[in-house]
Formats: C-alpha cells, structure tokens, sequence
C-alpha cells in the first residue's frame, strides 16, 4: 500500500483512480502526517463491507464454523447431490 500526502494525490488523483480500478493498488492519503482517508477499488470496498456484515452476524458466523468442522469431518455432499435435492423441491 502506498502512502501519499493530500497534495501528492491531488496531483496525481486520476492516476490514483486508474490504478486502483486497474491494479487494484490501494493508496492512504496523509494530511499533516496523519492517515485521513483511503482510495481504492471499488468492487473490493463492496467485498470489505460485505465481509464485516457477515463477521457481525454471530448466526452467519456460527454456520461457518459448523460447515468448516462438517468439512474436516468429511461430512460433504456432490454437486449432483445438491442439485438432486433443488430439483426436487
């Protein structure tokens, strides 16, 4: 992650837009040394968000942790499986 101060990015914000879509880099942006805001890609922001919803969600979290145990036991089921039951259904 690059650092840039307030001014460097004003100079160089289309830059920093293009590089963030395209690169996916993410830039902090300083104003008087401190860290004052962020720039990145857009779709990776949805995906941050989405994340902390569901690290919130004690319910969606629990689901989670029993599909990874259910995992490791080698309780699994096939595609064919699953798509068998929606079929049905």
């Amino acid at each position: 992650m690059t650092t840039l101060t307030v001014t460097e990015a004003k100079a160089h914000f289309l830059e920093l837009i293009r590089n963030s879509d395209e690169r996916l880099e993410r830039f902090i942006i300083t104003k008087q040394g401190k860290p004052a805001a962020v720039v990145m890609n857009a779709d990776e922001f949805e995906g941050w968000l989405e994340t902390l919803e569901i690290m919130s969600d004690k319910k969606a979290l629990g689901e989670i942790r029993k599909a990874k145990r259910e995992l490791g036991l080698g309780k699994t089921k096939s595609f064919k499986e699953v798509v068998g039951r929606l079929q049905k259904n």
